[in-house]
């Protein structure tokens, strides 16, 4: 009988640890600006876009064109897109990077913290430097793509099931679009037919839909088992 009371006293104690909140204020803080960040890039994207003051096609320009055309294509700056593209990516780029703080201050993860924080960094450094800089741009929007597929897999080890697993899909989609955009552009006629600024968006956008997923699963996980603490 004692020991009977024992177990169920045990289960209770193990239950109330599992429903607690653990770090919840940096949960929250972490998964708002994540996701708000997402939501910003996603429509400042659509927004310079629509108001991009010449033809401008998904499969013939890349993102970046909206900030301003590679120095080896005229380095063609356009207004009112190219403020609201950088501005969209500085704004972002730095709530990632603060955003990256609170994830680890709540996970204690550096595995999952440090390349969302380059990710960060390299959306802010398209800002700062748009498509017509020489050198910087190029190194940052790279930073930007691989920094992003890394941090949605790395993610796995924060997340339990079943984002854990819609997270590393999401990130291995983008590092394998990488791989296609860059050694393959020219000789695989399906990624040929995507064009540079097609497969740029199966690049980026998977990051982008990632950020606005894991953002929510942290808020929405704030005042559950905390990511990365298995039952």
């Amino acid at each position: 009988m004692v020991e009977r009371v024992e177990r169920a006293t045990e289960k209770h104690d193990e239950g109330i640890a599992e429903a607690a909140p653990y770090h919840t204020p940096y949960f929250t803080t972490a998964g708002l600006l994540l996701s708000v960040a997402g939501a910003i890039i996603l429509m400042g994207i659509i927004t310079a876009e629509a108001l991009y003051p010449a033809p401008y096609d998904t499969a013939a320009n890349t993102i970046s064109d909206l900030g301003g055309t590679m120095p080896s294509e005229g380095g063609i700056v356009l207004q009112p897109s190219a403020t609201i593209f950088d501005a969209t990516m500085i704004l972002a780029g730095a709530m990632i990077i603060v955003g990256s703080l609170f994830v680890y201050r709540a996970t204690e993860r550096w595995g999952a913290t440090i390349p969302l924080a380059l990710l960060g960094t390299g959306i802010l450094g398209v800002g700062i430097f748009p498509g017509h800089v020489p050198v910087w741009h190029p190194i940052f929007a790279l930073l930007a793509f691989v920094a992003g597929g890394v941090a949605a897999v790395m993610a796995y080890e924060v997340a339990t099931p079943p984002f854990r697993y819609v997270s590393a899909a999401l990130g291995v989609i983008t590092l394998v679009s990488i791989v296609l955009g860059f050694f393959f552009l020219e000789t695989l006629d399906f990624v040929a037919s995507l064009g540079e600024g097609g497969i740029e968006r199966w690049i980026a956008y998977p990051v982008v839909l990632w950020l606005t997923m894991f953002g929510g699963y942290l808020m929405g996980h704030a005042r559950r088992r905390p990511p990365g603490v298995r039952p």
